[in-house]
């Protein structure tokens, strides 16, 4: 497979950017938080966050990472549906995809949607020569990613720290530092990503100052080999 024109048509686009126009006016509204506030919490303009709630806009990943900080949550929570059962079992048929309309990347969350889980389970196919940058920061609640290769070679960068991943390779990472995914080569690169939340692992000891250093660390993380 070479390109990602065909694993998306153009109604599942319109339901999924439905589904999120749903999904960030939802949690909003759960918070108590006005537009304005909202856009002074996201760095995202009133009107742009009127018109993806509305439906009436197809916000690119680094849009919605940004709205997805400013709410709290991962960008991963903003794809479920929220009129989705909320059951432990997620078939094949309900990962509906998206395509990003800024860097044309697919990505499908995995994991069954509105389950109670501090687990989010994504899969992404990035396109050849492509590459997508997210200004992650701090969260309410913080949150903890790992990002595994299932084909192709992906170079992540964390902060300033680079790596090169090649398939079955896996990096963990808090989501507290701007990250990039670059693919350089000429083939699609198929990953999966696991976002959880910190505060919900059960007997672990790890202080929020280890797991931030700990990429800057040389005997905890292997940079890139080129």
């Amino acid at each position: 497979m070479s390109t990602t024109k065909d694993l998306i048509t153009t109604e599942q686009a319109s339901n999924i950017n439905l589904r999120i126009a749903a999904r960030v006016r939802g949690l909003r509204t759960e918070q108590d938080l006005t537009l304005d506030t909202l856009a002074v919490q996201c760095a995202v303009s009133r009107s742009m966050l009127s018109l993806i709630e509305r439906g009436e806009s197809s916000p690119t990943a680094v849009v919605l990472e940004k709205v997805a900080r400013g709410l709290g949550v991962s960008l991963a929570a903003l794809f479920d549906d929220p009129a989705a059962p909320a059951i432990p079992v997620a078939r094949r048929e309900d990962h509906t995809p998206w395509r990003d309309p800024g860097s044309g990347y697919i990505r499908r969350n995995i994991s069954p949607e509105n389950y109670p889980s501090p687990i989010k389970i994504v899969e992404v196919v990035l396109p050849a020569k492509t590459r997508i940058a997210y200004d992650s920061g701090s969260r309410k609640v913080p949150l903890a990613q790992q990002v595994w290769v299932q084909q192709g070679i992906l170079d992540v960068t964390v902060g300033k720290m680079p790596y090169r991943l090649k398939q079955d390779d896996c990096l963990a990472m808090p989501l507290n530092l701007p990250i990039s995914f670059h693919n350089r080569t000429q083939k699609l690169v198929r990953y999966i990503v696991v976002v959880g939340n910190e505060r919900a692992r059960s007997g672990d000891k790890i202080r929020r100052s280890e797991l931030r250093d700990g990429l800057n660390g040389a005997g905890r993380a292997r940079p890139a080999h080129n």
